[in-house]
């Protein structure tokens, strides 16, 4: 462990009330961190620079986590792009700031591996970023995420600080959204084939040809990397997390149908659009270190199931 660290360090969750922070609170406090804080959006808005500052010289925690952000689906990413981007801006850099300011030792800065350019090359590696466009649809949160990962770079070469960002690919788990307007593709189909089965409905309709890949992680296996951040001084400021384990959104459907015990059959609208044809992030440098996934998709999706529906 790192010798800062101890079972009675001060941690704070910003956004410990998410999905990702929540889990972060839960792994913690499973290994024994017994100072382990949060405010809720309502205590304190950390848009706030001058309330950010304050909260933090009062509490002085000796580690940060940073899973706040203002997140949306692709209509409220493009019907608010100012506040996308300002926001999450906002957000990070007030925490950032005020964490060297106040040389508070450790900082974990929690993104999205949307940061990456739409055609980058698959597996995404952590030195593709910045060369070449985002994806459209959540740009704004994407520039947002990257300007704080290039904080912490800049921190790290200019004052040697032990501070580090980590970028999860799609995540799902307890604490996740459920609306079939905003939600991600696993939750929204556990969703549909979970009320279609309810409902003694004889199809599911699914959007595109089910032919893209993604990669999906428990969020219980990213906080169990930010443990791992936690623990230990790592020599690079970016640091891809995924599960290696990748599935065509076919695939994912055929899994969620058989792990909610739909009968009927399932359409796919070829007339909606797909999406990007393969997102999978290379964790080949957390994995080398020692960080590796252990919930698989199959078993994960089946303690989701029952402990959400």
């Amino acid at each position: 462990m790192n010798s800062t660290i101890t079972l009675d360090s001060k941690i704070l969750i910003a956004g410990h009330n998410g999905m990702v922070g929540s889990a972060c609170w839960r792994a913690l406090k499973g290994k024994g961190y017994k100072s382990i804080i949060g405010f809720s959006s309502k205590e304190l808005d950390l848009r706030d620079q001058r309330a950010v500052f304050k909260m933090l010289e009062k509490e002085k925690p000796e580690v940060i986590i940073d899973a706040a952000a203002k997140v949306g689906g692709i209509i409220a990413n493009s019907t608010y792009p100012y506040e996308f981007l300002m926001d999450n801006m906002l957000i990070q850099n007030n925490l950032i700031k005020a964490a060297h300011e106040l040389d508070i030792p450790k900082f974990i800065f929690l993104g999205s591996s949307c940061i990456y350019p739409k055609m980058a090359p698959q597996p995404l590696k952590e030195e593709y970023l910045l060369t070449g466009p985002l994806e459209e649809t959540n740009k704004w949160y994407a520039i947002a995420k990257i300007s704080g990962v290039k904080l912490i770079e800049a921190l790290r070469e200019q004052y040697n600080r032990d501070y580090v960002s980590l970028m999860p690919t799609n995540l799902y788990g307890p604490g996740d959204n459920y609306d079939l307007k905003t939600s991600h593709v696993l939750p929204a189909m556990l969703r549909k084939f979970h009320e279609a089965k309810e409902s003694n409905n004889s199809n599911v309709v699914l959007w595109g040809t089910g032919s893209p890949r993604r990669e999906f992680l428990h969020v219980d296996d990213l906080a169990n990397a930010v443990v791992y951040a936690l623990e230990n001084k790592l020599d690079r400021s970016l640091y891809n997390i995924g599960s290696g384990e990748e599935v065509s959104i076919k695939e994912l459907a055929s899994l969620i149908k058989n792990i909610v015990g739909f009968k009927g059959e399932i359409i796919w609208d070829n007339s909606k659009p797909d999406g990007t044809p393969r997102k999978l992030l290379d964790s080949t440098k957390i994995n080398r270190l020692g960080w590796n996934s252990r919930i698989n998709l199959d078993y994960g999706v089946k303690k989701v199931y029952r402990s959400q529906f």
